[in-house]
């Protein structure tokens, strides 16, 4: 079940969007803290995470608004929110529920590895 996560207006205006109205997010595992994946938000699509306790993320490619799990059904329910000190980045500690996080079916998008 998921619960909203409070937050405070000084909180939310410490976010750094970049030109484009976005900020870069980070979904990790709460209990492994297996880093899952990287995606976008913009000020809409985090309002929405942080009132609906679900992942909302900013597609570049489709310009829209995207619930993780609305069509892959392996959504990511946010236990733990933060900002880092610059303000420019998120990263919210989740559990993944599904498959994986990756839209290639991969528990995580870092799967691949450079080098041998």
């Amino acid at each position: 079940m998921s619960e909203s996560i409070a937050v405070t207006p000084e909180q939310l205006e410490s976010v750094k969007f970049n030109a484009d109205g976005l900020v870069p997010a980070i979904a990790q595992d709460i209990e492994t803290k297996e880093v899952l994946m990287m995606a976008w938000m913009n000020a809409e699509s985090l309002a929405m995470t942080m009132s609906e306790g679900t992942m909302v993320y900013w597609s570049r490619s489709r310009s829209e608004l995207w619930r993780k799990g609305d069509t892959s059904g392996d959504h990511q329910v946010v236990r733990e929110a933060y900002y880092d000190c610059d303000g420019d980045t998120l990263l919210f500690l989740v559990d993944q529920h599904g498959k994986g996080a990756c839209h290639t079916g991969e528990r995580t998008c870092f799967f691949r590895r450079f080098g041998s």
